[in-house]
């Protein structure tokens, strides 16, 4: 069959139109290497990537599962099955007629097959994630002869802010195909589209507005969600076509620039329940009645006022009640008396891109600046940094903001595949190529990534003689699958990661100097977490992606407790230990120390041991030091930082400046502080060795030990189980060294 013979529902562009979409698959397959007679790659993912594509799309599963289902209903018994995949083409779910199932086995319509254009040629899957809009693909259209029994009917499905989700697809007998089908799979994908919307953006105001009061409520409503700050962040594919917009477009917009109204404004109208539907208006007369959504019983408005949303923003954020005003744009928090609740991260949609990675740090600011210098300039990019710090966050983000954000990004670990397969991986392999490859072979990594960005983490584990290849692929920008004398011309973007030194690597003649140069056209190093000075808002947005219904806050303990860790495991790390405490803490309003991991707080304290450690190592010197040279009355430096305070324990509530002020000095000692500088002063509970007058330099390591120990005590009432969580040692500590320190004449 000729592909100018689908006429067949074509979709709204016209038969045209759908001529030349086929058109054009057919020759990026061809600029692929594939033929029309070969047999397709049907092996699924391997149990355990699958689990993970799965584990990535978890919410996208969730609201399409239930429209599916509803879909099967409407299409059972024309011998087809419904299909959900992710934004690379990978089957997650597919339901549909038992006799149909088996037959559909046939060409691997099951969860972990891809279906993208490289792998599986023309087709109504892989040429919608290309084409980004609902693609038909009839019997011979499809380019490789093995598909041509089905017809398949596909729309892609988008979140509020124009990003791809996935593909919603019905695949049949093309001997059975009815024309509604299409129909049924764009309204199906507009569904999903509004569940997401719905769920994520709950806790927002969003619009529900048409021209025709009684399409309010339908799939034919546009919906929009607008910020605090009257700004629109979002909207379906029917707002955008009943308001002539693209989604950049429209995000551009406020409420007042496009419907000449303002936040307060909605807000006075819609505080009645039984509030009509408001008329909006469009600087080109265009008139639409609207309706607004949020959660009104949790969230609080600016009370009415002749102020505009545009000059006074209003936090739609929860707010507790007598709540003190904050900044604009700043999300209220539930605070404790008398503790100091850490920065809360902004309200609203987080930012995405680079945007994403600036929380403030002075370091990641920098690295940001110089990224986006080079996009789109076709100058290789090599990230270090330590495990856990973001490497693949930051390469994702350039490939986001690039010209190929819309065409794939494929991430190959080198480090976590087997030396004897990472070259089949990357490059691609012929039928017979080596024993045990798949029959007809695989595409490769590399292929995969033709028109968009190629990421290889850990570059510096890529074994040396497959390195030489690498180079020449990127020099010459063609691959040769293995057991193929045939060159696939790609066009990637490359950007490489690795936590290795590479110049001692090529030192020692374990990385090539040559492809070093080739890769790093700029090299930018991300700062660990424990040198960065935005842990609380780098915490609070892992938490906002792991909790989009509303993520607990984060105690002022807790985040004492965060910032003495020295998190060798960085980022990768911090967000293990809050995807746990979030666990923990559901239905609970904020984050404390009985949510987080045993192991993770041993760990800190165990930290904190060597940092007590290492101070009274410190001050023992020092002491010895003075004692050498009695005549010098030479001082001594508090150290500054955590081990300034050897006592405090983690997530005490004694800090540094409090357990010092128990030795005499109400204000505590600051960092810094020399000893010798302070004036004596006399203190009650003072061992006899401190007499009046004596600088506190002059006590012993062990009186200094005492007095905090007498200072806690008495801040806690007696009540030693306080004292010793406040000071982080046991119980029993606490008595032996009061025991010891008891006058002779006490000891019976």
């Amino acid at each position: 069959m000729s592909i100018h013979r689908s006429s067949i529902a074509a979709p709204p562009d016209g038969p045209a139109a759908h001529v030349d979409l086929i058109k054009e698959s057919h020759e990026r397959c061809t600029a692929l290497g594939l033929t029309r007679i070969e047999r397709p790659d049907y092996e699924p993912l391997m149990r355990s990537d699958l689990n993970d594509a799965r584990e990535r799309n978890r919410k996208l599963h969730t609201h399409a599962a239930p429209v599916m289902e509803l879909l099967l209903e409407q299409i059972a018994g024309t011998q087809s099955m419904i299909v959900l995949t992710d934004a690379h083409g990978t089957i997650l779910h597919s339901v549909g007629d038992e006799e149909f199932v088996t037959r559909a086995g046939k060409v691997a319509l099951s969860p972990g097959v891809n279906w993208a254009e490289h792998s599986k040629g023309t087709n109504a899957i892989g040429t919608a994630l290309f084409a980004e809009r609902p693609t038909l693909v009839h019997a011979e259209e499809h380019f490789m002869h093995a598909n041509q029994f089905l017809t398949c009917s596909a729309a892609p499905i988008f979140d509020p802010r124009g990003n791809m989700l996935g593909v919603l697809d019905v695949s049949g007998d093309h001997r059975a195909y009815h024309q509604h089908t299409m129909g049924l799979v764009r309204m199906s994908a507009r569904m999903i589209e509004n569940h997401w919307l719905n769920d994520h953006c709950a806790n927002r105001l969003r619009l529900h507005f048409h021209s025709r009061p009684e399409f309010i409520g339908t799939l034919l409503e546009g919906i929009v969600v607008v910020g605090a700050d009257g700004k629109l962040q979002g909207a379906n594919r029917s707002a955008l076509d009943q308001l002539g917009l693209s989604g950049v477009a429209l995000r551009n917009q406020t409420l007042t620039s496009l419907f000449g109204t303002t936040v307060a404004a909605l807000v006075d109208h819609f505080r009645s329940p039984l509030a009509l539907p408001m008329k909006l208006m469009l600087a080109d007369g265009r008139q639409f009645l609207a309706n607004a959504r949020m959660d009104w019983a949790t969230l609080a408005f600016m009370p009415p006022g002749p102020q505009s949303a545009e000059s006074a923003p209003l936090v739609l954020t929860p707010q507790p009640p007598q709540a003190q005003p904050q900044p604009p744009g700043a999300t209220q928090v539930f605070a404790q008396p008398g503790v100091a609740a850490p920065p809360q991260a902004p309200s609203g949609p987080l930012p995405t891109g680079l945007a994403y990675l600036q929380t403030g740090d002075v370091q990641i600011e920098a690295v940001v600046q110089k990224a986006r210098r080079i996009i789109n300039r076709d100058i290789p990019l090599l990230i270090l940094g330590e495990t856990g710090t973001g490497k693949e966050l930051l390469a994702h983000a350039v490939h986001q903001e690039s010209n190929r954000s819309k065409q794939p990004f494929v991430a190959v670990n080198c480090a976590s595949i087997p030396e004897s397969l990472i070259e089949a991986e990357l490059f691609g392999y012929e039928e017979g190529a080596f024993t045990g490859a798949r029959r007809k072979g695989a595409t490769g990594r590399i292929v995969q990534a033709n028109g968009g960005t190629l990421f290889l983490d850990e570059i510096g584990d890529m074994p040396l003689p497959l390195q030489a290849r690498l180079l020449r692929v990127l020099q010459e920008r063609c691959v040769t699958p293995l057991g193929s004398g045939k060159s696939i011309a790609v066009d990637i973007a490359v950007i490489g990661a690795t936590h290795r030194n590479l110049r001692e690597m090529i030192q020692r003649g374990e990385f090539r100097e040559d492809l070093y140069y080739r890769l790093n056209g700029l090299v930018l190093r991300l700062p660990p977490l424990r040198e960065r000075s935005d842990l609380s808002l780098v915490a609070q947005r892992i938490l906002a992606n792991e909790c989009p219904q509303g993520a607990p806050r984060i105690s002022a303990e807790v985040m004492a407790l965060f910032q003495r860790c020295d998190w060798p495991g960085n980022i990768r790390q911090l967000a293990n230990v809050l995807r746990t405490a979030a666990v923990m803490a559901a239905g609970e309003p904020q984050i404390t120390q009985a949510h987080l991991s045993d192991d993770f707080l041993e760990d800190v304290r165990r930290l904190a041991q060597q940092q007590q450690a290492a101070a009274l190592a410190a001050a023992a010197a020092a002491q010895a030091q003075a004692q050498a040279q009695p005549a010098m009355a030479q001082p001594v430096a508090m150290p500054a930082g955590p081990a300034a305070a050897p006592f405090a324990a983690p997530g005490s509530a004694v800090p540094p400046a409090a357990a010092y002020a128990g030795a005499g000095y109400p204000g505590g000692y600051p960092a810094g502080t020399v000893l010798g500088s302070l004036p004596a002063t006399p203190m009650a509970g003072t061992p006899a060795a401190a007499l009046p007058g004596q600088p506190p330099s002059a006590r012993t390591l062990h009186e200094q030990e005492i007095t905090m120990i007498q200072a806690a005590l008495d801040a806690a009432g007696g009540n030693i189980s306080e004292a010793s969580k406040r000071l982080g040692i046991s119980r029993n500590t606490i008595y032996r060294k009061l025991r010891w320190n008891r006058p002779e004449s006490d000891v019976s």
